[in-house]
Parts: structure tokens; C-alpha cells; sequence
């Protein structure tokens, strides 16, 4: 059975496909039909891109100090020099380009061959530009990304008609340890790249890539995993250790006051009362203690030693940055969600809440779509009545919206003026 990712079988013309898809793809425009010599993989694409013009360009939204800011702050910045050794040369020497996006389609990184960058300035395949399909409509980054597979794009496979003379082939690339999408690596260029060997070769490199991100960090470096979680995760010199539910909120209040806090406010942090149970209290701070190891927590005040990374704290610093894209990528659901010791309570309602009002106000329907497939937006009313507003009439996620909108608002007991109209 054929690969249904390859966009040409062994054996066939190159030019003769380019010439049945683009007839089909012309029909598609003006009838909305898709004959079945077009691959389900791309017949499903197009109808995801249909609004889109198909002379429309991809808009740059990240720019100058801005993308470079968001790209060393990204988590693929590590994975940067493994992208350059396994597919710069190839680039270079084979007349394409190698391009890793995030997981909303924005290009971070476009390096390769001059001549063929310069073409590929036209169409806007440039760092900083969008490549997710709601912009770009079907292409081989963005289809990897909306499927979440590895996919081959070819020629007039393009929804857009100026991308139609290049060929491409990318692969989805996750967060080892929460399986999160972070972006995708791509190889673009001629029509030569229409081969089982570039689909394999992004396949082999996001595969690497994923294993290079599962390698610890400098040995030096804590690393803290809270988010959508009971209980913390730490990464300490290459060891993986998971924390109790007290010691978790010990350790996420530790984090959210790096100058230290005394027995007292951890008291009043942690239980919320006037009975602080200090000797509850310093029991626990001595297992923690013992957990994280000697050198790593500090008293009077208790604080903690070296560096130490959380993910909560990359989803605030990000915020800070004017960059909710980033916030809501490196978000993975409420702080320790269990946990009702007052002060994670508060942080976790600051934190949902800061990132809310992020997407909110940034009124993408991508980022809307994403907040509403969190936990904590699963039923925000709001999010999901701006997001009904935010899509286009017709495209496939607009009358779920408006539905949900509506099943919230009965649900609320809302007055019946507050339900959304299918457009």
C-alpha cells in the first residue's frame, strides 16, 4: 500500500501530476469539488483553507528584536545546531532551504541555499511569517502541524497559488517529557524533493531533534514541571524526581518568591490559617530538603540555591514579553490543580488569569482555540463567544464555537440575548 504522506508514487510523472492536481485544484475554486486523484491528506487541507485567498500572501507578525527575542527563548533553540548538521549541508549543496516553525506556523529559523532564499523572500517564507494553514492555507510545515504527522507537499498541492511551483516535506516535532507540539523542521525547495527521502530524512531529524530535547540539561540547572499536574516533576543533574503534593506546594511557593520566605509566611502560604504548624512545617522543609538535596535549599529565609527553571515561570516571563503565542505554548494546564493551599491557589487564578486576558485581547482564532482546549478555557464563555466571532463564516470549527458559546450561556442560566447566531 502506498504511502499516503509521499505525494508521488514510484514511477510517476512529475509533470504530468502537477497538471492533474492543478486541474483539481482549479475545480476545487470554482465548484468546490475534489476529485479522488487528489490525496485525502490534501483534499481535507484544502477544505480547511478554502476562505483563504488563494493569492494571498503568508503575513509576517514577528520581526527585528521581537523574533529574535521569542527564537532564543523557544525551546528548539537547543535543537538549532542539530537542524544545521543534519540538514544545512544537504540544503546548501541540494539548492533548498531547511526551516523550523513553532507550533502555531511561525517560521523561527530559514537558513540554506542564497539563491533560493532570495526566491523564497517573495512568498514571504521568511523567519517571523506564518505558516500555520489559517494563514498560508496548505503546505508542508503547516500541514504537519494541523494533522500532527509528517507530510510531503508538492508542487500544486499548494492551496496558494504562488507557493505552487515549490515542493516541501516537514514533520511534527514534541516535547519528550509532556508530548506537547513545539513546532516542526522542513525542507523545502524543487520538485525533487518529491521523494521517499525527504519525508524520511525531516522524520529521522524531528526524531532526533525529540531525542536531543529528552537529554538533561547542564547538570547545574533545576528544571520544574507543575503545570497541569498534582505533583511537581524535578530534573536534577540528569535524575528525574517526583515530588509529594505538600512538597510540590512547598516548592512552586519557593519558586514564586526567589528572595526567600520565613517559616511564617510558608505557614500562612501553605495552610491558610492561624494554626501555622511549624513543626508540621519544618518536618516537611527537612524531607524537601533531603529530596532536592542539601545544596540546593537555603534557611532563613527559606529560599532556594542555583538555578532553578520552572514552567510556570516560562509561561509568566513570556507573558511579560507581550508574546502570549509563546505563554500559551509552553502552557500545560492549571498550577498543581489539586492543591488548595492558598498561596498556589492565588498563583495558579494569576497565572490562568493573566494568560486569559493575553488571549483575549489578541483576538486570534488560533490562540483562542488553543486557550479553549485548556482545562481552564474548556469552559470559559468569553473565550468561546470570541472565538466564534473571531472565524470567518464557513470555516469547520465556526458553528462548534458557536455552539459551545450557547451550551455555556443555558448552562449559566444567561438571558436568551446572549446566544450566538450560526453565520
Amino acid at each position: 500500500m502506498a504511502d499516503p504522506w509521499l505525494a508521488l508514487e514510484f514511477g510517476a510523472d512529475p509533470a504530468e501530476r502537477i497538471a492533474q492536481v492543478g486541474a483539481a485544484h482549479e475545480a476545487f475554486l470554482t465548484a468546490g469539488t475534489t476529485p479522488d486523484r487528489v490525496r485525502d491528506v490534501v483534499r481535507r487541507s484544502w477544505e480547511r483553507s478554502a476562505l483563504l485567498d488563494p493569492e494571498t500572501t503568508a503575513p509576517v507578525d514577528l520581526s527585528d528584536d521581537a523574533l529574535e527575542t521569542y527564537c532564543a527563548a523557544h525551546p528548539l533553540a537547543r535543537v538549532l545546531p542539530l537542524f544545521r548538521d543534519l540538514l544545512g549541508g544537504i540544503a546548501q549543496d541540494g539548492a533548498h532551504l531547511m526551516a523550523v516553525c513553532d507550533a502555531y506556523g511561525r517560521l523561527l529559523w530559514v537558513e540554506g541555499h542564497p539563491g533560493v532564499l532570495r526566491h523564497a523572500e517573495r512568498m514571504n517564507f521568511i523567519p517571523g511569517a506564518r505558516w500555520d494553514e489559517a494563514h498560508a492555507g496548505t503546505n508542508a510545515p503547516g500541514t504537519a502541524l494541523a494533522v500532527d504527522h509528517s507530510v510531503q507537499i508538492f508542487a500544486t498541492e499548494h492551496f496558494v497559488r504562488p507557493v505552487q511551483r515549490w515542493t516541501c516535506a516537514a514533520a511534527p516535532i514534541h516535547d519528550p517529557a509532556t508530548g506537547r507540539l513545539l513546532g516542526a523542521v522542513d525542507i523545502t525547495g524543487g520538485d525533487h524533493l518529491a521523494n521517499p527521502q525527504s519525508l524520511a530524512l525531516v522524520r529521522a531529524t524531528a526524531r532526533a531533534a525529540e531525542a536531543f530535547l529528552a537529554q538533561p540539561l547542564d547538570p547545574d540547572v533545576v528544571t520544574v514541571s507543575a503545570l497541569g499536574r498534582d505533583e511537581a516533576e524535578l530534573r536534577v543533574g540528569g535524575r528525574r524526581i517526583r515530588l509529594g503534593r505538600r512538597h510540590s506546594e512547598l516548592l512552586v511557593l519557593l519558586l514564586d518568591h526567589p528572595e526567600g520566605r520565613t517559616g511564617e509566611q510558608l505557614g500562612l502560604d501553605l495552610y491558610g490559617d492561624d494554626r501555622l504548624h511549624p513543626v508540621t512545617l519544618r518536618a516537611e522543609l527537612s524531607r524537601l530538603r533531603r529530596a532536592l538535596g542539601p545544596e540546593l535549599l537555603d534557611s532563613r529565609p527559606y529560599r532556594l540555591r542555583g538555578t532553578v527553571r520552572a514552567d510556570f515561570r516560562t509561561v509568566t516571563e513570556l507573558l511579560e514579553r507581550g508574546d502570549p503565542a509563546g505563554a500559551l505554548q509552553a502552557y500545560g494546564g492549571p498550577l498543581l490543580p489539586g492543591s488548595d493551599a492558598p498561596g498556589v491557589t492565588r498563583l495558579r487564578r494569576l497565572i490562568d488569569g493573566q494568560l486569559r486576558a493575553a488571549v483575549l485581547a489578541a483576538a486570534d482564532p488560533a490562540l483562542l482555540a488553543a486557550w479553549t482546549a485548556t482545562p481552564a478555557g474548556a469552559d470559559d464563555l468569553t473565550a468561546w463567544q470570541a472565538l466564534a466571532r473571531a472565524l470567518p463564516p464557513g470555516a469547520p470549527r465556526q458553528p462548534l464555537a458557536v455552539a459551545r458559546a450557547n451550551q455555556l450561556s443555558l448552562e449559566y442560566d444567561l438571558p436568551r440575548a446572549t446566544l450566538l447566531q450560526r453565520r
